[in-house]
């Protein structure tokens, strides 16, 4: 898949696509075999537990709200302005524990799996399956105490 230039507007996904994962809004922008970004809206007090990308590397550009993170062990925060550098390999989680959505840019270099991930978890509402599916995607989840 190679990337098309042009200009996806804001408030739209390619396609019209928009999922909707675990409760949190997540719009793909551009997707090629290099790399995919998508924007995410995270209503207060939803997250995405610590995982692992083993073979990608990802970013996150706060536009608005704040994270609190848990990166390769240690707590760090991140608000609007920041931008988070994931290399691959690394554990992180990603916390919106405030009372405001957080809305940012998210993207991965390259795509791998990740677009044909949040295809088949879009509505899926239990987290256990979620987790299973992403682990067929390379994302791995990490045991709760870990």
């Amino acid at each position: 898949m190679t990337m098309t230039p042009g200009i996806t507007p804001q408030g739209e996904g390619m396609d019209g696509l928009e999922w909707n994962i675990l409760g949190q809004t997540y719009v793909p922008k551009q997707l090629s075999e290099t790399s995919f970004s998508w924007t995410a809206e995270f209503p207060p007090g939803t997250f995405v537990p610590p995982h692992i990308h083993p073979t990608q590397d990802e970013f996150i550009y706060m536009f608005e709200g704040k994270f609190d993170l848990v990166l390769d062990g240690q707590s760090k925060t991140a608000g609007k302005g920041d931008l988070i550098r994931l290399p691959m390999g690394i554990s992180h989680g990603i916390f919106n524990n405030s009372d405001a959505p957080v809305t940012c840019l998210f993207w991965v270099t390259p795509t791998r799996k990740l677009f044909e991930l949040f295809t088949r978890i879009h509505d899926v509402s239990d987290p256990q399956e979620v987790m299973r599916i992403a682990g067929e995607h390379e994302v791995e989840f990490l045991p709760p105490d870990a």
